[in-house]
């Protein structure tokens, strides 16, 4: 399924060949550029036309009330929406009066190109105006990595057979009409004229800014632009600002063979307590820096930063050129949604697209910041410290429950739970424990036990507060966690969800250890003997349903008695099945959205046989819809651990390609950030068997049919280790560090640096290929048919 029909396939660019207007909206996501603090949307230079306009500040949002029609106790009151705020793209080109718009004269070409490894996405455009007047247009934009506050566009004209009169408009253009190019009902309505004026000014030869604030979040943003213009010598720059618009405009007469050369730098700053004044001089100094640093720096430094990333973090395929580039595009946005993002959350979007309100799940602990983990660790932290900074607003939302501890959201900007629905809200406490779990993911993975003791121990403290003021004993004396939702939105309040209960049991024995291992911190937190004896009693006696009968483990207690879903009666236009179903029958069928109990196979396959495995991935694969794009990753790490090579295969084309190829129908909302990361999970985890616990790394990489040779690099408390795959051989090499010890299939491994030791691959067991629900097998793309679409 190719839905753009003029990509390329290239290992390191996403190339579009010609310029389809029918799928801009989709272009615009993939060619988005961010750092984690600031995201641009890829839209055309010249603004229009365009699918949706996008300019992101990761947190500045706006605050909306959720109304209902019969509201409950308990309820979140207000929602919060990510904000399209001031966009400082826009250069808009006239030429002899003519707008430059490729709706009009003629497009003899157009190619546009997002360069993964110098973090840029380049432009060129041969144009005829109506009145048969030919320029040459480029651009290259970035989104500096080292520079946070800072966007910069280079932008060119060529005049090419005559004399062209040339007007390039550089702007600023706050409360841009919103564009409705998709139909998710999960989302807000937009909110007009959002940005309330508070000053703009005009300075210097070529400079604007302005200052804006939200009515109900208490927000501040502040934009600022200057220009280094080349050209003839009878330039003319004229520069105006008013409260939604500033404007520089840049005039010359062009010879034929003549360049106007304009250098666009932006800086963006917001906060929601300094003042107007001080924002101004926030971005001006910034603004100042990237001019000093000058345009030809800038990319040497967006280079450089990336050169260190990918050396760290690169994943090779050969045998597959369609998976090579998709992977390392889902890692380069998995970098661009988190690298500068600074104490601030992830959006499952990233800073791609509005998709979801701009809000960050349970994904961003679960999908994304595993990749981060082990490969830019302080990244990671710094998604936790933000989670750390919003415990006092979980701490109140668990007190309207009822509850102890800390109840973190669903879904949140601030960290205030938005979720108007609250069986798939509120009742997701798992989010609690994905927390934990990435919290313990960190501190295994950095040995940072300063981290530890300032942010995780809160964290797995007021978590386990929550689970145990949840859950009860029976009188068996078996703790339960009853009414929950777990990962799988298909079934809401369920009693003892596999995966809750095992993430929570983590949970428990993990804050038990670090109250233990920083007993003056722990006391601090009021946490006594009595309370890390109460945990240690709950993790011990979870209770995990098992179906004897059946021999697997439902997802929930009861699940696998419920009625089975009629597949065969359900068309392929009924998916997703909740658009076009009630959740109430849904609720109450075996039917899986997700990955759940499949979920808990991976990240807690230490609670499982290998046996019981097998066996519980045969029982869900056909029950399992995958009407949400995280399961894709999930599935195919267990396809690959128990046998299932192929299948493994296909799910990871699936993940990989989700945004590519427009799998969802819905990219030009945004990219899928976690399943983009799940892309790297599924190869990693999956064909390399890694999995790490308590200082121990292991292995058991097996490779699929087609897949010649898979190369990947992980960081582990200091160490850069390199794990190369090929043919029935696994080799690993330290490439940095101390000696370490590893497991490769069970067996002890101590790996010196540059002395790689080599070991062979056992044959993966053989075992029948479990089906899906009809119309829901994988998106299957076999390596010939790989091969064919990279060579047209």
């Amino acid at each position: 399924m190719i839905s753009h029909p003029h990509f390329a396939v290239e290992p390191w660019r996403l190339r579009e060949r010609a310029l389809d207007l029918e799928v801009l909206a989709q272009s615009e996501s993939l060619f988005a550029l961010s750092n984690g603090h600031l995201g641009l949307r890829g839209n055309l230079d010249e603004g229009e036309p365009r699918g949706m306009p996008g300019t992101y500040l990761g947190g500045f949002y706006e605050t909306y009330p959720l109304s209902r029609a019969e509201p409950a106790y308990g309820d979140p009151e207000a929602g919060q929406l990510l904000l399209n705020v001031t966009n400082g793209k826009l250069l808009r080109l006239l030429v002899d009066d003519e707008p430059f718009d490729v709706r009009y004269g003629t497009l003899h070409s157009h190619e546009r190109v997002l360069d993964m490894r110098a973090g840029t996405l380049a432009r060129e455009v041969r144009w005829e105006s109506p009145a048969g007047q030919v320029v040459r247009v480029s651009s290259t934009r970035l989104v500096s990595f080292t520079q946070r506050a800072i966007a910069a566009i280079a932008y060119e004209v060529e005049a090419i057979d005559d004399e062209a009169r040339v007007v390039i408009q550089s702007e600023l253009v706050a409360n841009e009409a919103s564009t409705t190019v998709g139909g998710d009902p999960r989302a807000a309505s937009p909110l007009e004229s959002p940005l309330v004026a508070e000053h703009h000014a005009t300075w210097g030869r070529a400079g604007v800014d302005l200052v804006h604030r939200t009515e109900q979040s208490g927000l501040r943003v502040a934009v600022a632009m200057d220009h280094v213009i080349e050209g003839p010598s009878d330039i003319r720059v004229q520069t105006e600002s008013e409260d939604d618009l500033g404007r520089v405009s840049i005039t010359v007469l062009l010879q034929p063979g003549e360049r106007l050369r304009v250098v666009k730098f932006i800086a963006y700053g917001w906060s929601g307590t300094r003042s107007a004044e001080a924002l101004r001089d926030q971005v001006a100094a910034a603004l100042t820096a990237a001019r000093d640093t000058g345009w030809d720096r800038l990319l040497t430094e967006q280079r450089e930063f990336l050169d260190r990333f990918w050396e760290r973090s690169d994943v090779a395929i050969e045998g597959d050129p369609e998976i090579q580039q998709a992977v390392r595009f889902g890692l380069f946005h998995v970098l661009q949604a988190g690298a500068r993002g600074e104490q601030r959350a992830i959006p499952a979007k990233g800073l791609t697209g509005s998709g979801y309100d701009g809000h960050t799940f349970w994904d961003s602990e679960t999908f994304v910041l595993p990749v981060l983990t082990y490969t830019m660790p302080d990244a990671a932290a710094q998604v936790l410290r933000w989670r750390h900074d919003t415990l006092p607003a979980a701490r109140t939302r668990a007190k309207a429950l009822g509850l102890r501890g800390a109840a973190l959201p669903w879904r949140t900007i601030a960290g205030e739970e938005c979720s108007g629905y609250w069986p798939a809200g509120t009742a997701a406490f798992h989010v609690n424990a994905d927390v934990a779990a990435a919290v313990i993911r960190y501190v295994d993975a950095t040995d940072d036990m300063r981290f530890e003791q300032d942010i995780g121990l809160e964290l797995l403290v007021e978590s386990a507060r929550l689970w145990h003021s949840l859950g009860h004993h029976d009188r068996e004396g078996q703790f339960h966690l009853p009414g929950v939702t777990g990962p799988d939105e298909y079934s809401a309040l369920a009693d003892d969800n596999v995966y809750t209960n095992l993430t929570a049991q983590q949970n428990f024995e993990a804050a038990a250890v670090a109250a233990e291992r920083h007993p003056h911190e722990a006391s601090e937190l009021g946490v006594d003997a009595t309370e890390v004896e109460a945990w240690r009693t709950a993790a011990a006696s979870m209770f995990v349903p098992y179906d004897e009968a059946l021999g697997v483990h439902p997802q929930a207690a009861g699940f696998t008695s419920h009625a089975m879903w009629d597949f065969e009666a359900t068309q392929p236009t009924d998916y997703p099945l909740f658009l076009h179903f009630p959740y109430f029958d849904l609720y109450r069928k075996q039917v899986v959205k997700q990955a759940d109990l499949v979920l808990a196979l991976h990240l807690r396959g230490d609670a499982f046989t290998a046996e019981e495995k097998a066996r519980d991935f045969a029982y869900y694969e056909p029950l399992t819809v995958r009407d949400s794009s995280l399961s894709a990753a999930t599935q195919s790490v267990i396809a690959a651990e128990v046998g299932h090579l192929d299948l493994a295969y296909d799910y990871v084309a699936e993940a990989a390609l989700i945004d590519l190829e427009n799998l969802e129908h819905n990219t030009r909302d945004g990219l899928h950030i976690a399943a983009l990361a799940g892309t790297w999970t599924a190869l990693v985890a999956g064909f390399g068997g890694f999995r790490a616990h308590e200082g121990q790394l292991r292995f058991a990489p097996r490779l699929p049919r087609g897949m010649m040779r898979l190369e990947f690099r992980l960081l582990y408390r200091g160490r850069q280790l390199r794990v190369t795959l090929e043919g029935d051989a696994a080799t690993y090499t330290l490439e940095d560090g101390d000696p370490l010890e590893l497991r490769h299939h069970g067996e002890a491994l101590l790996l010196r640096p540059d002395k790689p030791l080599t070991r062979s691959m056992p044959p993966a067991p053989v075992l029948e290929t479990p089906r899906q629900p009809p119309g829901r097998e994988p998106s299957r793309l076999q390596p010939d048919e790989r091969s064919a679409s990279s060579s047209a």
